[in-house]
């Protein structure tokens, strides 16, 4: 018997303080860091910004470069490279040094200057429904947090570098081509502005609506103005997908262009007895075009190769072999409708 009331007063203590417990008010803060952590995990971007408003201890959280990378990659990994993250940290360099100079510290002006890319700086909003809150957060945003990056290429307030498909609109000239821009998002219609470089005597040319499908990051870490070093031209054989820089002349910077490894004039392309692979001239091909025309095909110099061309048909600058099934299922898409002359 006294085992049995024991028992029994023992469920009676457990009840109160399970009653007492659940009569407390709990905070999220009174978590496990752990499943604070998930939770904040599983947050879209524009509710974990809301939530970083909410108290000091949830605002260190929530500007963790650990939760917004991820958004980052998520979102904008196919559009941002190396380069314009490189070109979002001098960026974020200048308005550090424009502001101490506003402050009377004594730094070189010039060196902000001399940016390669005009970007206005960024406002500390996400959209309308942030705009309560963005004054008291904008003083504890990390300027070259992910966060911060997350939010300037959200609301179009910061211009990157990356490379547009068939650019200008599908203009005919520039089919199966890419070529470098500065892109600028518009949140409204979920599309890009591109500023192309000017080419010689043309002025900069401006295009709207650019859908995400014709962007991609830079492949390669080179300018447009600079001849790409090929490192894969001994491992190209007839058949591979290769892009290769191509400028109208010297004045213009290179687009990336279209085409694959074609068989020598010599060669009846029998893959038993092909030895084109071991010639040092190698033909490249571009199928868009008709079989007449002058565009259809082109040589280079397998050994030596660098610079090749002429005013005429313009010169055709280094080649990249392409080994993602992504990049030419990409090109396929955009394979003309009608075949070029």
């Amino acid at each position: 018997m006294s085992f049995v009331k024991r028992t029994f007063v023992s469920k009676v203590e457990n009840v109160e303080e399970e009653e007492g417990i659940a009569s407390q008010d709990l905070s999220v803060l009174d978590l496990p860091d752990l499943v604070l952590e998930c939770i904040l995990e599983k947050l879209p971007p524009d509710s974990l910004y809301q939530m970083s408003g909410v108290c000091h201890s949830l605002r260190e959280k929530c500007v963790s470069d650990h939760l917004w990378e991820r958004h980052m990659k998520q979102k904008w990994g196919r559009v941002i490279g190396p380069v314009a993250y490189r070109e979002w940290k001098w960026h974020v360099a200048s308005k550090r040094s424009f502001g101490s100079l506003r402050h009377g510290k004594q730094r070189s002006l010039i060196k902000f200057l001399s940016l390669r890319w005009p970007f206005s700086w960024m406002r500390m909003t996400v959209d309308a429904a942030y705009n309560n809150s963005a004054k008291k957060q904008s003083s504890y945003m990390p300027p070259d947090s992910f966060m911060t990056w997350y939010l300037a290429l959200e609301n179009g307030n910061f211009w990157f570098p990356a490379q547009v498909y068939n650019r200008e609109n599908g203009h005919v000239g520039f089919m199966l081509s890419c070529y470098d821009a500065e892109l600028c998002y518009d949140p409204h219609t979920d599309t890009f502005q591109a500023r192309y470089p000017p080419h010689g005597r043309r002025a900069v040319a401006v295009e709207h609506g650019i859908q995400w499908e014709r962007l991609r990051a830079p492949p390669v870490d080179t300018s447009p103005h600079d001849l790409h070093i090929s490192e894969c031209l001994h491992d190209l054989r007839p058949g591979d997908p290769i892009e290769i820089q191509w400028r109208r002349n010297k004045d213009f910077p290179y687009g990336w262009w279209y085409g694959i490894v074609g068989h020598l004039e010599s060669c009846d392309g029998n893959e038993n007895y092909c030895r084109c692979h071991k010639s040092d001239t190698m033909v490249l091909e571009f199928n868009q075009y008709t079989t007449d025309s002058r565009w259809r095909r082109t040589t280079i110099c397998r050994k030596d190769h660098r610079e090749e061309g002429n005013e005429a048909d313009g010169f055709y600058g280094g080649v990249r072999k392409i080994k993602s099934e992504r990049e030419i299922s990409v090109w396929k898409n955009l394979w003309p409708s009608d075949v070029l002359d």
